[in-house]
């Protein structure tokens, strides 16, 4: 494998980590505080909103570009806010989870198995 796994982790941690903190002082100063749970449900209902436009797709549908990057962008967004308001550092746990999913693909990449 060509990719400086370490990098990505740690690029990955880093930019996470100030995106994810200055959404979270954006979020607070312009629009009014939620639970969690609320957060959850917007985070389904956009990714959601993504599946179905996928679907449109999938059937043959003429769906633009940027109706799809819209949504996307809209499950990041609600992603973000649900980090923040459950106190989930995005920049570690995705770090955490590549060493975890890179140690499973090791493992079955030695046994010659794929991931």
């Amino acid at each position: 494998m060509n990719i400086d796994l370490q990098n990505l982790q740690t690029v990955t941690e880093q930019n996470l980590q100030q995106v994810q903190q200055l959404f979270d002082e954006y979020q607070r100063e312009a629009f009014t505080q939620r639970s969690p749970e609320f957060f959850c449900l917007e985070l389904c209902g956009e990714a959601g909103e993504l599946a179905n436009l996928e679907k449109k797709k999938w059937k043959g549908k003429d769906i633009q570009h940027s109706a799809i990057a819209d949504e996307a962008a809209d499950v990041m967004i609600a992603l973000l806010n649900y980090s923040n308001a459950r106190g989930i550092d995005l920049g570690i746990a995705v770090r955490d989870k590549l060493i975890r999913i890179e140690e499973k693909r090791s493992a079955l990449a030695d046994k010659g198995e794929l991931y």
